[in-house]
């Protein structure tokens, strides 16, 4: 069997009397493209931290290639790629400085991409040697994403990648991760609030809620097996469904129960009053994560 990439175990993060990270387990195969997804101040952030030793956590375990994060080789650290939500350049320097550094530090450094990024995403010679604190925001972001895409990473780790990006940028950034990056096997975690772009690049999603992961599995998968069952009190009170996930009471005194996988559904849709709904992606978010 595969070992997993990255493997957490039982990991928890609390900041002040709030629980951020409830004794979490989770694992990344090789190759998996997952999107991961939580509502705002849900812990997404905090979690890639956990994963790649950028945050302590306060119990548990992660490992990365088998290491421990706390104590990952240079060699391991060199197959590893990440874009955080908020840029960490160096803003005194210019792109050619910043990159020049990084080049240093990676010995799988790719020139010629990086070269081919900069043409594309409109880094002329002139962008190149402005201090980076004079770009927009959409700029450095782009840089931050070149600088991770640049040595050619085996995992790949982004925390709202296209959040300052405007819908061209977004379109041609995602049109890199498929056809750069997602081709060539590379195992990729990613953080967005833009469903229609995970719909886009992502194979599996993981959803965080509660400081755990709630639900996970292939988007095709959980898509064709949401379902959302609705019908009376006097029959759904009381009634456990298969694959249930969430159940609440409707204004006018119905039940509406979110399943996922559930068998017999079909059969209880023909009963009196009982509706059974497919769920678009924005609604199993909306279910799962309430």
């Amino acid at each position: 069997m595969t070992n997993a990439i990255i493997q957490s175990a039982a990991i928890s993060k609390q900041f002040g009397s709030a629980t951020i990270l409830n004794q979490l387990d989770w694992q990344i195969m090789p190759g998996q493209v997952i999107g991961l997804l939580g509502r705002n101040g849900a812990g997404k952030s905090t979690l890639l931290e956990c994963l790649l030793g950028l945050r302590e956590t306060d119990a548990g375990s992660v490992r990365i290639y088998g290491e421990d994060v706390a104590h990952l080789s240079d060699v391991t650290r060199a197959r590893i790629g990440y874009v955080p939500q908020k840029s960490d350049l160096f803003e005194w320097m210019t792109p050619r400085q910043m990159l020049a550094y990084f080049k240093a530090l990676y010995p799988r450094w790719n020139g010629a991409k990086v070269d081919g990024l900069l043409a594309r995403w409109g880094f002329d010679q002139l962008m190149q040697n402005k201090p980076i604190s004079k770009l927009s925001g959409g700029e450095q972001q782009r840089l931050s994403i070149i600088r991770a895409l640049a040595h050619d990473p085996e995992l790949l780790v982004l925390d709202e990648p296209v959040s300052a990006l405007d819908p061209v940028g977004r379109r041609e950034f995602l049109r890199e991760l498929v056809d750069g990056v997602i081709e060539r096997g590379t195992t990729v975690v990613f953080s967005t609030h833009i469903l229609s772009d995970l719909e886009r690049v992502a194979l599996d999603l993981a959803f965080l809620k509660d400081g755990r992961i709630a639900l996970q599995g292939r988007l095709d998968d959980l898509l064709e097996g949401a379902r959302r069952v609705v019908g009376p009190a006097s029959l759904l009170d009381g009634r456990q469904l298969a694959g249930e996930l969430r159940r609440q009471r409707t204004p006018d005194g119905s039940v509406s129960v979110i399943t996922h996988g559930g068998a017999g559904l079909a059969q209880l849709g023909k009963e009196s009053g009982v509706r059974v709904e497919a769920l678009s992606l924005e609604d199993l978010f909306i279910e799962v994560t309430q």
